[in-house]
């Protein structure tokens, strides 16, 4: 089975499905309709329409973006999996393969989107036609486009569609072999802009420095707001337990002034703040505002924050049915019962939560070399987990 895990993976990084903007996503969506239609599954493809593209990534809009759905029977499960992948950065820093030529050695498949997420596309590919070659029929399959842009015209757009018909959804995303995401974390990233009076530099009195105005904010969130984030944890198992603790980020992007002679009559700073499964989205945008607001008075800059992106955590009970029969399943198929965590990222399993249907993740890794140069996954896992999907839907008969 390793041979062709390696044959099929390999097909499938060799189709550069990069995102932004959205390249070859029919080539890539032809090869998998071809494939799930060869096995005898009811196939149908369908089109993101323009406009929710357009809400996502203005710039992709000339990109069209394709969903495969596959199902036979009446599907007890649904597998699902991001087929974009990041742009590989420069060819000089893969030194074991070039990104879109996947090369095979010691067990591992180099190549962009070799873990994030193809290998385990093809782990649900391997496990559709062993479960159809066994006559098992009761699952549906999804690859879906855009994960790598947030997931709105991908997953998003599929879980509002209504086309789901299982009850409960699998996610291929790299969790390793010996551990189920149960969940991850969310997110709100603010950008907080502050307006002072741009001068020439030799005369600052007759200024207002908007930089120094960012410093004196900046530091009181150092000192009163981050502080405050330790006395929250959540009550979940954490892949690394530091994830277990709210987070917040400043400063992953800056705008400001445009010479050194200039006196910033503007200067922002974004925050990136992670929310653990116990917050809410609307709760930390309050939280944040509010501290912003009372760090600025008293000070002469007009100051305001935007919230410029947002992703609530989402979470499935360690002990609902579907962790309990995945976690059962694994454990059959590989000997030894996986960890149940939750990721410290973000995923798409929060739009099939979102729209009340049960959400796990687990797929081959190791999800460290996502999005670097060599990255690779191990084809071993890739097998194992498919093993361990046809154990599930053996169990679901």
């Amino acid at each position: 089975m390793e041979n062709k895990a390696v044959e099929l993976l390999s097909q499938m990084v060799r189709i550069p499905t990069i995102n932004p903007p959205g390249e070859r996503y029919k080539d890539f969506v032809d090869f998998a309709e071809r494939y799930f239609k060869g096995l005898g599954m009811d196939v149908e493809v369908v089109e993101v329409p323009k406009p929710v593209v357009a809400r996502a990534c203005p710039e992709c809009v000339d990109h069209p973006r394709y969903i495969l759905l596959a199902r036979i029977g009446e599907p007890k499960v649904h597998f699902n999996g991001h087929y974009d992948v990041v742009p590989p950065g420069p060819e000089s820093a893969w030194t074991v393969a070039k990104p879109f030529e996947p090369r095979y050695v010691n067990g591992r498949l180099y190549g962009r989107g070799a873990v994030d997420m193809k290998g385990g596309l093809t782990a649900i590919a391997l496990a559709a036609e062993m479960a159809i070659r066994e006559g098992l029929k009761n699952f549906e399959v999804s690859f879906v486009p855009d994960e790598e842009i947030g997931g709105e015209s991908g997953a998003g757009y599929l879980a509002e569609s209504g086309k789901i018909k299982a009850p409960w959804a699998i996610i291929a995303e790299g969790s390793g072999v010996d551990n189920i995401w149960i969940g991850h974390r969310g997110l709100v990233w603010f950008l907080v802009e502050v307006y002072g009076k741009q001068v020439h530099g030799s005369t600052p009195w007759l200024g207002l420095n908007a930089f120094e105005g960012a410093v004196k904010i900046a530091n009181k969130i150092l000192e009163s707001y981050i502080p405050r984030l330790s006395a929250k944890r959540s009550r979940y198992e954490f892949e690394d337990p530091r994830g277990a603790v709210p987070t917040l980020t400043m400063g992953g992007e800056v705008r400001g002034s445009v010479k050194a002679n200039v006196v910033p009559g503007y200067f922002a700073f974004t925050l990136d703040r992670r929310l653990i499964p116990e917050e809410s989205v609307e709760e930390v945008k309050k939280e944040v505002e509010e501290f912003i607001k009372s760090a600025a008075a008293g000070l002469d800059y007009r100051v305001e924050v935007k919230v410029i992106n947002q992703s609530e955590a989402a979470v499935v009970p360690p002990d609902h049915p579907l962790t309990r029969a995945l976690e059962g399943a694994v454990a059959k198929a590989l000997g030894r019962t996986p960890r149940k965590t939750v990721c410290i990222g973000g995923l798409d399993a929060r739009f099939f939560i979102r729209r009340g249907i049960p959400t796990v993740t687990y797929g081959p890794g190791p999800e460290f070399t996502a999005h670097a140069p060599d990255e690779y996954v191990e084809i071993g896992q890739v097998v194992d987990v498919a093993k361990a999907y046809v154990e599930l839907l053996r169990g679901l008969k």
